[in-house]
């Protein structure tokens, strides 16, 4: 279901099958552990089996001495790295902090952090091999808490770690788990609070939780001996892999080619690297091609969950519904290095409305579990539970509907975030409104214990930086090559923009991701910025394309090219000649040979996207289980290029919200160990946990595309925490402010309010 006002497009909009989907539905799809190469080697990482410890030393000898192995690996193996910050694209990264994740230099961080690695002829040589190194840990008290972690007697993980104030360090500044600190004001809050009639101030908590995708970290890498580097993996990013590894290696860029393998799932979670550095130093010194595969319990204890977090957040409003006045202080657990995107967070958690005075302080603190990495709307889930939770009890307070108060306060074009940027033309407010026309939210909920909620959710969007290469064929197709990897149909996406542009059918195009000496520098698949940057790319280059058919043409007829022109999928000249696209392609070799688009996009910006949710829940007091009856998601997607993948990520990104809200979390015992390191344990949802998922797509076309398309794969992530939350208590009569709301602590929370 769409809403709002759209312009007549003959491709976009519709619902093309997607190009790949034949090689995935038949399983010929070649994903990054079904590389297979000559002579190829097996790798196996060993990893600490301490969350805090001193590496006191390192013996591999009875291990190098096992028919079979060829080479192993420690630190010691890497080149040393000063702690310069270096920009990966989406994000910059301490690069000395970056090769000590990789494998740990003289301290293990975190129970599963790397220690060493083993290439052998078989898996099971390079596992024995890897239970034959020694190594000497001296245990150190971990620390897991972010507040703990605050304290001035916390044990100190990083001697390098400096707190910065907005990107400065302070000459005087100790080291300290403290990392980062962020400070953003808008007008005068203090001022502002004097003004309400009520305010609200409430503690939130949220626990660390991974991304959940399938497909486990995988690399496989051959050093060659004229000194190129090969790397097939399943990435998000082939240029940023192809950056972190050459970086951590020591070799120029230009000798590293990384090859993207289909990849199943990624969510923000596959964007950094752990394995091909380390499949790149056994390959050089084994002088094969090294594979490394993941198991799960490696996953979830080695690779970057979203941060656990403590958030205090503060809102005032007037008795008329106007909310004058917000103050927020977030800790975020940035794991093991500094890098959680505390940054975000804090600019995201008033971003829904139109607040006069707000102040939001944030910290980036380290803790003795996995480096942090994004998940979608990386820090936006965390405050929009906090946020949206105070919000609705407001709500309750003065007596107004939870929807008609979000539009009365909600942002809108000309509206000023807390961190500065005003706003251009957005949807936030046609969210809502799409929810509160909604036949869900019309409907009457009746039945004991039942309760309906509602939120809204926020996230940027990227532009950042895509290129694309599209040649005319012979036959009337376009073979179209670019550098976004593909996670949730973005070929199609970009491939659909191509075509509509040229006037020609999605399946005239075809779409190819390719590897990074092949295409232009592009930055990640992640910030929902594919179907928006790459898409521009895409247009461009078909813009080229009409340029030289037209040009083409005016040789044919031999006459100015000025009097020919393109529309809508043909060539016209003067006297009424014309040729359809595919004429005019079977005849490009007799006037010039090939027809070649380029096309980039590295200047446009997105102006953010919103998504409203509504949600029915039963809840039993007796168990404390949760049970989602109905969900209805609205969401800004400014063009829907293809509807069918809008709704996906629309419904994919609730899943894992739901997921969030009720039943995930990292469960550490007191030494820091994980308990719950397999898909048994670590519970993600089923089809058992969830309703059909109703989609809203709003269309609210932005600006700076030419299509008007909005990322939607981050914002539908935001508001599920938040909208179940506010539905327990509507069911209830319980405010939960810890995350998951798992059964324990729901019940818990039922008995006290007897």
């Amino acid at each position: 279901m769409a809403t709002g006002e759209k312009r007549k497009y003959k491709v976009i909009g519709t619902r093309p099958l997607r190009h790949d989907g034949v090689d995935k539905l038949t399983g010929r799809a070649q994903y990054g552990a079904d590389i297979r190469l000559t002579g190829m080697l097996h790798g196996v990482v060993l990893r600490s089996p301490h969350a805090h410890a001193k590496i006191k030393s390192i013996d591999t000898s009875a291990a190098a001495a096992l028919p079979g192995v060829r080479a192993i690996c420690t630190s010691a193996d890497f080149p040393d790295q000063v702690g310069r910050i270096v920009e990966l694209g989406e994000g910059a990264v301490n690069m000395r902090h970056l090769s000590a994740n990789v494998m740990a230099h003289d301290k293990a961080l975190y129970k599963g952090h790397a220690v060493a690695a083993v290439a052998a002829d078989s898996i099971h040589i390079a596992e024995e091999a890897a239970k034959l190194i020694k190594i000497d840990y001296e245990p150190l008290p971990p620390v897991m808490e972010v507040l703990g972690a605050m304290r001035d007697d916390a044990p100190l993980l990083n001697d390098d770690v400096r707190m910065t104030e907005m990107g400065t360090v302070k000459p005087e500044t100790k080291p300290s788990n403290v990392a980062a600190k962020f400070l953003f004001t808008k007008g005068d809050v203090t001022a502002g609070f004097a003004k309400a009639d009520i305010i609200i101030e409430r503690e939130f908590r949220t626990a660390t939780v991974h991304q959940g995708y399938i497909e486990p970290h995988n690399a496989t890498v051959l050093w060659n001996a004229d000194g190129k580097v090969t790397v097939w993996m399943s990435t998000q990013g082939t240029f940023t892999a192809r950056q972190q590894t050459a970086e951590l290696v020591g070799i120029a860029v230009s000798d590293v080619k990384v090859v993207p393998m289909e990849i199943g799932g990624g969510f923000g979670g596959k964007i950094s690297v752990y394995l091909p550095p380390v499949a790149a130093i056994l390959s050089r010194k084994s002088g094969k091609p090294v594979q490394i595969q993941m198991e799960r319990a490696a996953v979830f204890e080695a690779t970057g969950p979203t941060p656990g977090s403590f958030m205090r957040v503060k809102v005032g409003a007037t008795r008329d519904g106007k909310i004058v006045a917000g103050e927020a202080w977030i800790a975020f657990e940035a794991g093991a290095f500094p890098g959680s995107p505390i940054a975000p967070g804090c600019m995201c958690v008033f971003s829904c409305y139109d607040i006069p005075d707000a102040r939001v302080e944030g910290y980036d603190v380290c803790v003795n579990k996995p480096r942090s990495n994004a998940y979608r709307a990386p820090g936006s889930t965390q405050v929009a539970f906090a946020m949206e939770t105070v919000v609705d009890e407001i709500c309750e307070k003065l007596g107004v509907d939870a929807a008609e108060f979000r539009i009365k306060n909600g942002a809108k074009e000309g509206t000023r975030r807390v961190d500065g940027p005003v706003y251009h033309r957005i949807g936030m407010i046609e969210t809502v409104e799409a929810i509160r026309d909604s036949e869900h939210y019309q409907s009457k909920l009746t039945g004991p214990n039942r309760g309906r909620g509602i939120a809204t959710g926020f996230w940027f969007n990227a532009g950042l930086k895509s290129a694309v290469v599209a040649t005319v064929n012979l036959d009337g197709t376009v073979s179209l090559i670019e550098g976004s990897t593909d996670i949730g149909g973005s070929r199609t996406g970009i491939a659909m923009q191509l075509a509509e542009t040229l006037g020609i059918a999605a399946e005239a195009v075809k779409p190819q991701v390719a590897d990074t000496d092949s295409i232009g520098y592009t930055d990640v698949t992640g910030g929902s910025r594919v179907t928006f940057a790459t898409g521009i790319a895409a247009v461009e280059a078909a813009k080229e394309i009409q340029k030289q058919m037209v040009e083409r043409a005016a040789l044919l007829w031999e006459v100015d090219s000025a009097s020919v022109k393109y529309e809508d999928g043909k060539v016209i000249g003067p006297a009424e000649k014309s040729f359809s696209f595919a004429e005019l392609a079977a005849k490009i070799h007799e006037v010039g040979g090939a027809v070649i688009g380029h096309g980039t996009s590295s200047s446009a910006e997105q102006g953010g996207a919103f998504g409203t949710h509504c949600v029915d829940v039963e809840v039993d007091p007796d168990t404390g289980k949760v049970q989602i009856l109905r969900y209805t998601i609205a969401q800004d997607a400014g063009t829907a290029i293809h509807p069918s993948y809008v709704e996906g990520q629309m419904q994919g990104g609730v899943v894992q919200g739901i997921g969030w809200a009720l039943n995930e979390e990292y469960f550490y015992d007191d030494k820091g160990v994980m308990r719950n390191a397999t898909f048994l344990d670590y519970r993600i949802p089923t089809c058992y946990d969830v309703p059909m998922i109703e989609t809203i797509i709003v269309e609210v076309p932005d600006p700076a595309h030419p299509y008007g398309v909005r990322g939607v794969g981050e914002v539908p992530i935001c508001p599920p925490p938040a909208a179940i939350a506010n539905a327990i208590h509507a069911a209830v009569g319980v405010r939960m402010r810890d995350l998951p709301m798992s059964p324990p602590k729901v019940c818990a929370a039922v008995m006290q309010k007897k």
